[in-house]
Parts: structure tokens; C-alpha cells; sequence
């Protein structure tokens, strides 16, 4: 049987994942809008490359981290969570009585 802390472990690695995709979404946002502004402005410009250059960086890590998160979610097997005993109504207590 696997330790509990394996567990543990995966579910804080997969909700710091989605973190980090959400991070990378939002810097994408960005660097794609200022991209955007830049190159209307001045296009061909340096800055403009280097914006672009920062879209493409966070756009390819949240990629990487998209495909992480979806090869995780695809391999967890689906196991049945044991949080409480199931409640008896009380259609079940009479039909049981």
C-alpha cells in the first residue's frame, strides 16, 4: 500500500500546477496586449521584439504546463473517496423497520 503522503504530494503538486498555468495564462495576457501596443505604435521596433519574444516564452510554458496538467488528469485513476459513511434517510430507516 502507498504512503499517505504520496497522495499528499501529487494533489499540492497538481493545484501548484494550475497555479502556474494560471500565472503563465496571465503573463501571456500581457505580454500579448503590450505586443499588440508596441507594434502599432512602432513596429519593428525593438521593444516590439522583445514583447514578442516574452509572448512566445510564456505562451510555450503554459504549454508545457497545460500538457502536465492534462497527461496527469488523463493517468489519475478513479478511485472512490472514503470521506464519511453513507447517511440513511428516513425512507430507509421505514422500509428497513
Amino acid at each position: 500500500m502507498a504512503p499517505e503522503t504520496d497522495h499528499a504530494e501529487s494533489v499540492r503538486a497538481l493545484r501548484q500546477l494550475r497555479r502556474m498555468r494560471l500565472f503563465y495564462a496571465a503573463g501571456a495576457a500581457l505580454w500579448a496586449v503590450s505586443s499588440a501596443l508596441v507594434g502599432w505604435d512602432d513596429p519593428g521596433s525593438r521593444q516590439m521584439w522583445v514583447s514578442v519574444l516574452f509572448l512566445v516564452v510564456f505562451t510555450g510554458l503554459l504549454s508545457v504546463t497545460s500538457l502536465w496538467l492534462w497527461r496527469q488528469q488523463a493517468a489519475r485513476t478513479v478511485d472512490p473517496a472514503h470521506h464519511a459513511a453513507p447517511r440513511r434517510t428516513a425512507w430507509h430507516r421505514q422500509a428497513n423497520a
